[in-house]
């Protein structure tokens, strides 16, 4: 039986499409009300921002039909080829590029400078939709996990080589792609952990009760209550948790009382307690035969392991301005004119913009250039100063709709490749969205991740518009007949 093959223009999610359109088109104006004061070349003019960056929406689009007219199997195919040639382009930016504001992620060619780093997310992201949708591949293998992983830190380790921390960070998003397609939920708890004991071993690091540390005893006594916890839901062993809740409140009462005759260490008290919590489930792992509690075991390991390692990764591996940075976020240091002055001065241009906002081209703290990187990474400073709280929650709510919309177009996919890589898109743009409204209201540190679409630069525009519109070619390719 014949058919006739349906147009893709037919086929294609327009809605997406179009909300596309409008998050460029926005983000156009915000850049020209960001930086035409003080670029007096003009809207139009291609030597300014807003004329590049017209520039580089034209090319999007010349983009967008080349990604559509190919025919979806070509992303499948030749999935692994282009996560080649993108891994070696970045191996190559780690020598070849110069060194702007610190960092050698740009390649300049001419007048022309590409971030490979932008285009790396789309070419991540098709090659683990490519290898989780091979014959016979499980995250419960621990070979196949570790592959999948590979293919996730291999490039990031690259970027960081290349000292850009914030858009290394980016690909951890594709752990929330693996825990939708069945990977254990340990391994987000452990990353959770690991980010929550950082924070409060730094917040609380000069903080003693006594002569015991503060921050070191918080993130303990969290070790050792997941420790209970996790050995509980593994087997849901009433009798287990009783015995670790009593061997934990008897040496936490029995410390107490000595020390009203003298000075203890409650530290070391609870590391005794989740050390003898361990021998009793690697006892119980051995009577029963149950390997699952050596998994907690570990887990007591890592977190004991990272908590005496922070101070080191700190020091050692972190920038000086990268250190002042989450000392200024967690309220360590007050460096308004420093560290903190770019978070600041965004804070203020956000609040001067009252509900309605002072109009398009009105606002005073981005035309005098008080925000530094504001047609970048804080453009969202200037929806808020000039659009006000209405035009800001207007950005997000988009956000919102675009991003709720992804996820509905991936759970509707037919092939696990297109639904793997649709999840992949999703992820990429709930990270940036989060961490850089986070950026600019001074909840996260200032890592540098642009705002998509909306933030100035053509590999960030390019690099979303292929991610996004492959993803949507995929989507196409379900409807036509």
């Amino acid at each position: 039986m014949s058919y006739r093959k349906v147009s893709i223009w037919k086929t294609v999610d327009w809605l997406t499409i179009l909300l596309y359109i409008i998050m460029v088109t926005a983000g156009w104006f915000s850049i020209c009300g960001a930086s035409y004061e003080y670029d007096s070349l003009g809207w139009f003019n291609p030597s300014g921002r807003p004329g590049s960056q017209l520039v580089w929406i034209g090319l999007s689009f010349v983009l967008i039909f080349v990604i559509m007219m190919l025919d979806s199997d070509f992303y499948n195919v030749f999935s692994y080829l282009i996560y080649a040639i993108i891994v070696l382009l970045l191996i190559a930016t780690i020598f070849l590029a110069p060194d702007i504001k610190g960092s050698h992620s740009w390649l300049v060619l001419g007048p022309l400078r590409l971030q490979p780093a932008e285009f790396a997310k789309f070419a991540t992201a098709l090659s683990i939709a490519k290898l989780m949708s091979s014959y016979g591949f499980s995250l419960t293998k621990s070979r196949d996990l570790m592959l999948v992983l590979l293919l996730i830190f291999l490039p990031l380790l690259c970027i960081l080589l290349q000292k850009e921390m914030g858009s290394a960070l980016v690909f951890l998003a594709f752990l929330f792609v693996l825990y939708r397609e069945g990977m254990t939920g340990y391994i987000l708890l452990t990353g959770l952990c690991a980010m929550t004991f950082f924070v409060i071993s730094m917040k609380y690091s000069d903080v003693t009760l006594g002569i015991t540390p503060l921050g070191e005893l918080i993130v303990l006594s969290i070790t050792q209550a997941l420790v209970i916890f996790l050995a509980y839901i593994m087997q849901n062993d009433n009798l287990l948790v009783k015995i670790l809740l009593a061997l934990t409140a008897g040496a936490v009462l029995v410390a107490y009382f000595l020390s009203l005759f003298i000075p203890i260490n409650f530290v070391w008290i609870v590391i005794g307690t989740i050390a003898a919590s361990s021998c009793y489930l690697i006892y119980l792992s051995i009577k029963q035969w149950v390997w699952h509690y050596m998994l907690v075991i570990l887990f007591a390991i890592l977190s004991i392991s990272f908590l005496y390692s922070v101070d080191y990764v700190f020091d050692e591996m972190l920038k000086p301005h990268q250190q002042m940075r989450i000392k200024v976020t967690l309220g360590l240091e007050n460096d308004p004119s420093g560290a903190g002055y770019n978070v600041n001065q965004s804070k203020i241009a956000i609040g001067s913009g009252g509900l309605m906002g002072k109009g398009f081209l009105n606002g005073t703290q981005t035309k005098l250039k008080y925000v530094p990187e504001q047609d970048t990474d804080f453009i969202f400073c200037t929806v808020g100063e000039e659009e006000g709280f209405l035009g800001a929650s207007a950005v997000l709510i988009l956000f919102a709709i675009f991003i709720i919309r992804l996820i509905n177009l991936a759970e509707k996919q037919k092939t696990l490749f297109a639904r793997v890589y649709g999840y992949g898109v999703a992820s990429i743009f709930f990270f940036h969205l989060l961490i850089n409204i986070g950026m600019v209201t001074g909840i996260t540190p200032v890592i540098g991740i642009p705002l998509p679409f909306f933030s100035y630069g053509g590999s960030s525009l390019w690099g979303f518009t292929i991610l996004l519109f492959i993803f949507l070619r995929l989507d196409a390719s379900r409807k036509e007949r």
